[in-house]
């Protein structure tokens, strides 16, 4: 079973998850704060969506990721999951995920959370305005939807569409890397398993491959996300350099990564058995967090954090 982002079975989590998406504009396990963008920036182009400004206050890219050269996280480091807002991290992080249009958390290994295979909650009429051929319909023309987080999918499925699809997020993949962070963590890879046979996990990997290369070229480290059912050969191939696993202890899927990565894998759990079981199975050697799966900032009613 792929550990495709966590399905909440119970109709008033899911009304909340979705409320919570529609709202504050962040998708994924993965609902969140960030807003939609057009309300925070102008537009640069009339056709391309504009990355995010680096910030002055950002942490500086370290010596060592110029273009060209880069590394994926420490393995087995303390690590925090922020992408549905940012927050000064819990003392003895050192590793944090944050969405592409936060700042770099100052002293600490950033990654940079870009959606880059579905569309964010509240970009839809931008897409549609800019790019509709980029949007994935069925054979009667209608939008395909991800039902379970309510987001639109990316049309990836021939080399025009993907070029195309790389340099918008490509944009986004070059304002990560002038803000100060690390790495990429390009959610929805598998996206596929959900696209009504339309797209393919070659689609997906070759797509992926090009995000991975922009990423590179920028001096930033490729993370796999999910898509357990990736062969070493494949994940490798593409470019990925590390893993974020959701749940992959609750869904005995963590092997999958370490076969490829080692100990460079970090993992996400939502419940408290899964972060158990993750902590007693492979919290020696692998970054293990337990989040509240709307992944909260301090002050919620909902928040969640622990490490092992």
């Amino acid at each position: 079973m792929a550990a495709n982002r966590r399905k909440l079975t119970m109709g008033v989590a899911m009304a909340a998850v979705v409320a919570v998406a529609l709202g504050a504009g962040i998708g994924a396990a993965d609902a969140g704060t960030r807003s939609s963008w057009w309300s925070a920036k102008p537009a640069a182009k009339p056709t391309t969506k504009p990355a995010a400004k680096p910030s002055a206050s950002a942490t500086p890219v370290p010596t060592g990721t110029a273009a060209g050269s880069w590394a994926p996280p420490p393995a087995d480091a303390t690590f925090d999951y922020q992408i549905g807002g940012a927050y000064t991290p819990p003392a003895g992080v050192t590793v944090v995920s944050r969405d592409r249009e936060a700042t770099p958390a100052a002293g600490t290994y950033t990654i940079c959370y870009v959606n880059a295979f579905q569309v964010q909650p509240g970009d839809e009429s931008w897409w549609q305005a800019h790019h509709d051929d980029l949007l994935l319909k069925d054979k009667s023309g209608k939008y395909v939807i991800d039902e379970d987080w309510d987001e639109m999918m990316l049309d990836f499925s021939t080399d025009a569409k993907r070029t195309a699809l790389t340099e918008i997020v490509g944009e986004w993949i070059d304002g990560c890397a002038a803000a100060g962070f690390r790495a990429i963590e390009s959610d929805n890879l598998d996206s596929y398993t959900r696209s009504q046979k339309l797209l393919t996990q070659e689609q997906a990997l070759a797509y992926a491959t090009a995000l991975n290369s922009r990423a590179h070229a920028q001096g930033l480290a490729a993370g796999q996300k999910n898509t357990a059912e990736l062969t070493s050969t494949d994940a490798r191939k593409a470019g990925f350099d590390f893993a974020v696993a959701e749940e992959c202890a609750d869904f005995d899927e963590c092997d999958a990564y370490t076969a490829t990565y080692g100990s460079n894998v970090i993992v996400i759990e939502y419940s408290r058995s899964g972060f158990a079981k993750a902590c007693s199975s492979v919290g020696g050697t692998l970054s293990v967090v337990l989040r509240d799966v709307d992944v909260t900032t301090p002050g919620s009613d909902s928040y969640v954090y622990e490490a092992c």
